[in-house]
């Protein structure tokens, strides 16, 4: 494979050591739009459009975009842009669960994982599938409709409260408009979405991590949140008044957990290689 196709788009700014962003799905990596400037002051942060969304193509062709496809093209990435590993990371839903399987596989100096999917045992709520579905529907027949309350603070927080968060009317008109066009144009949505319904398991990560869920967060209720999927030195956080997507929400509490998290020291080197699988 040339390595340059192998390359996922990201953007970058600041300086220091290095921390990569891992969106949700249907998004983009304008999602941490909010929180870069606070990051940038003191890391050189690298946010990714994951395969199939934004502006990366989706895997090759007969390659699922499960957890563990995803981070194989994402390991590839971090290779072709010269980003030695272990490298602190960070995820939100889909990202989330990409970066605990980078930490299972060595991939890792900390992780940060922000509503993960994942830690469920059955699959997520029966209704994840119905909300994100009509929002991909509305998104991708009838944009304008879906755009309409973007104008508006109220509308904006009436109509974002569930997929993204309470408080979303603090989002810029620009990135909501931005995040409904990324939901459209996300090549990969529905079958990203049925190859990532399976539990995830990270009981061996040797890692810091940090997991943090909103107490409004009405994708990942409580049955999607097991705690046993991970080690025991994980810890765990909920934050009052976040849901889902928090970063528009409360970018600098978004920011204080991720560089709080990305500074805790490592126990100890992983004791096991990167892993990587040929497509």
């Amino acid at each position: 494979m040339n390595p340059a196709s192998a390359r996922w788009h990201y953007t970058e700014t600041g300086s220091g050591r290095p921390l990569i962003l891992l969106h949700g799905i249907g998004m983009s990596c304008a999602a941490w739009n909010a929180v870069t400037p606070y990051l940038q002051l003191t890391r050189r942060v690298i946010a990714f459009d994951i395969a199939g969304f934004g502006q990366t193509p989706p895997l090759p062709r007969g390659t699922p975009p499960t957890i563990s496809n995803l981070v194989d093209g994402l390991c590839r990435s971090l290779r072709a842009i010269g980003i030695e590993m272990p490298v602190d990371m960070v995820g939100n839903s889909l990202g989330g669960c990409m970066a605990l399987e980078a930490a299972r596989r060595g991939m890792t100096r900390t992780v940060v994982a922000i509503s993960p999917i994942g830690l469920w045992k059955n699959g997520p709520a029966p209704h994840v599938s119905h909300v994100f579905r009509s929002l991909r529907w509305l998104a991708t027949r009838s944009p304008g409709l879906l755009k309409a309350p973007m104008w508006n603070g109220l509308t904006r927080e009436l109509a974002l409260a569930v997929p993204l968060s309470v408080g979303s009317r603090r989002m810029p008109v620009s990135d909501a408009l931005q995040a409904i066009d990324d939901l459209a144009r996300s090549t990969a949505f529905e079958e990203t979405f049925e190859s990532t319904q399976a539990g995830f398991s990270g009981r061996g990560i040797d890692v810091p991590v940090t997991v943090a869920f909103g107490d409004r967060d009405w994708i990942l209720t409580s049955g999607s949140r097991q705690r046993e999927a991970l080690p025991a030195h994980a810890h765990w956080v909920i934050k009052h008044g976040w849901g889902h997507v928090p970063m528009w929400a409360d970018p600098i509490g978004v920011s204080a957990l991720i560089l709080t998290g990305a500074d805790v020291r490592p126990r100890q080197s992983p004791a096991f290689p990167v892993t990587l699988r040929s497509y």
